[in-house]
Parts: structure tokens; sequence; C-alpha cells
């Protein structure tokens, strides 16, 4: 498995994505307009504006911006001006993810609205846009089983230009959305989600995702196009969740051999903590150690080329690897060390 290719499910397509009103990211536009500044494809300095509705919204009020949903309520329902708007910020960040190595890149357009039939209509849109523009193939990401038909239904539509889709995701809590594997030709992320809740340790891990993968082969479904997502959680809320991810990786690896993808939102790790990359980046490095082999992330911040680079006897990778390992308890050694500034 070492010479395998890493397998980078681009996670930035999402309307749950923010940036700080007060942030870097969030400024005027020549007009004085309050934007979201960005790189567009030829490298300018553009700005989507932020409309008057979102700023009446309570995440505005609380002071964030919800940047994608911007961009994809803008293709839906614009003037042209608008859609034109919304259609090369989205493209701007296609050609960013794959830029960095994408293997998919992960559509979700779950937040963009309560009502169903706007969800339906914002990802009918984004994977008409997508399917015109995009080289890698769309991970269709929803909660709702019906929004991921209404997304691979689109992809067919359009003559799936990227080749076979991948779906995101599929667990014991809703089985029924392996259904669309076959029927879509489509790679699928299968969750360790129990029935009724997340689990506690490794060994739940590996017995939820076993059990999915059983119910994958009783479907037809080749262990190769299987991507089991065995649940990253914040090492800040307890540290054993590190520990409990890598054991489940190496379960599963030692259970299943190497035709199955182990995968992973990687980055759900250092929620809560500063410096994320160097927690990002130590922690992938470990997985990669442990057995995965794909990994839900953000490859612009995260760049794999470097991970496999870093210096993992470097003092602040000593720090963050002791954190993740459940060796800092409450994580205090290393927000010291943020603070006393050896981290930087």
């Amino acid at each position: 498995m070492e010479n395998r290719e890493f397998a980078i499910i681009g996670e930035n397509i999402h309307t749950t994505r923010v940036f700080l009103q007060k942030g870097k990211r969030i400024g005027p536009n020549e007009l004085g307009e309050e934007s979201v500044l960005y790189k567009n494809v030829n490298g300018d300095t553009s700005y989507l504006p932020i409309p008057d509705y979102f700023k009446n919204t309570q995440v505005y009020k609380e002071g964030r911006v919800k940047h994608f949903m911007i961009a994809i309520q803008n293709g839906i329902s614009g003037t042209v001006s608008e859609q034109k708007a919304g259609e090369e910020y989205i493209l701007a960040e296609i050609r960013r993810q794959e830029r960095y190595g994408s293997t998919f890149l992960d559509l979700n357009v779950d937040e963009i609205s309560h009502r169903i039939e706007i969800q339906k209509q914002a990802m009918e849109w984004l994977v008409q846009f997508y399917c015109s523009v995009a080289v890698s193939p769309p991970s269709i990401d929803s909660s709702s089983t019906e929004i991921l038909q209404v997304g691979l239904e689109q992809y067919e539509k359009c003559g799936r230009p990227q080749g076979n889709p991948m779906i995101n995701s599929a667990s014991l809590e809703r089985i029924e959305a392996l259904n669309f594997v076959n029927q879509y030709n489509a790679d699928v992320i299968i969750t360790a989600a129990a029935v009724d809740g997340m689990p506690s340790n490794a060994q739940q891990r590996i017995d939820n995702a076993s059990e999915m993968i059983e119910h994958c082969l009783n479907e037809d479904i080749q262990l190769a196009r299987i991507h089991a997502d065995l649940l990253l959680f914040p090492i800040s809320v307890d540290q054993e969740f590190g520990n409990h991810y890598l054991d489940a990786v190496r379960g599963m690896r030692d259970r299943f051999g190497d035709e199955i993808r182990i995968t992973g939102g990687l980055s759900n790790v250092s929620f809560g903590l500063p410096m994320r990359r160097l927690i990002n980046e130590t922690f992938i490095t470990l997985a990669m150690d442990a057995g995965i082999d794909s990994g839900i992330i953000n490859p612009v911040e995260n760049r794999i080329d470097r991970v496999r680079s870093l210096d993992m006897s470097s003092q602040r990778v000593k720090i963050a690897q002791d954190m993740l390992l459940g060796k800092d308890e409450f994580c205090m050694q290393y927000i010291s060390s943020f603070r006393e500034g050896i981290l930087a």
C-alpha cells in the first residue's frame, strides 16, 4: 500500500463553511460593499458581495459569513450579475481544490434552507454548474437521501463528464443510501455510526464499519469502491479521541487488508484549538502510518506533500503528537506551548 495514491475528498464546497466578519477574508469591494475577498482563477483579487438578505440572518448577526451559501443562493435566484459572481466564486474554489490534488470534490447544500424544495433546486444547480467546469468527479453529500438522489440524478443528466461520482454517505442509520451505489455506478463513503448514535471507542467503530461493509457486499458493492469513515472527533473534547480513531484504522486494515479505502474528516481533530494546521498535519501523518489512504480534507490548507515531509522529531510536532496520542490532559501542554510561542 506504500505506493498507493492518497485519495483526497476536498471538503470546501459546502454551505456550512464560514468566515468571521472581522477576519481577513471580509472587506469592502471597489464600491464599498461588504464582501468576501478571494483570488479568482486568474489570480486577481475579486469580491463576492454579501447581500442584504444575508445580513438579516442569525448567523450574520453572530459575526459569521457562510460564503458558499451566498454563492449558491446567487446561482439559483440572483440576477445575471449575481449569478456570475456566485459562479466565479465557486469556480475559483474548484480550481484551488483541484490544483492541490483532490480526487473528489464534496458538494453539500443542506444549510442553504430548511425547505427541501430549495435544497433540491440548489443541488441541481450546483451539480449542473460543476459538471460544466470541473475535472475531478463530485462527491454528492447530504444528510438527506432525497437530496443525494437529486444530485446523482442531475449528474447523470449531465452525462457524468468527470467519471464515477461518490456518495457521502451511507451508515447503519440509513442503509438505504447503498441502493444508489450500483444504480449510479458510484464510490461510497460508509461511516462507523451506529443505528442509535456515535461510537464511543475503537471497537465500536470497527464493528459498525464492518457491519456496513457486509451490507455493501450483500449489495454486490466491491471493496475497492468503499471509503470507510471511522469518525474522528475533536481532541479538545476527549484526549482519547485520537487513539480511538487510530486504533480503529489499524483494526480495519488488519480485518479487510488493502482493498478498502479508510478515510475520515481529518480536520475535525483540531476543532477549538489554535494552530490547527500543525495539529491536522501531525494527525494525518499518524493516521497514514496507521493505515489510512484517504481523507476528507481541505488540500489547500493541509497539503499531502507537506504532510509527507513533516519533521516528526521537531519540538512543535512532538508537542502536538503527545496531545493527539492522549498524553496531554485537557491539551494543557499544547495550549501553554502555544501561548509561550514554542509552536510558532
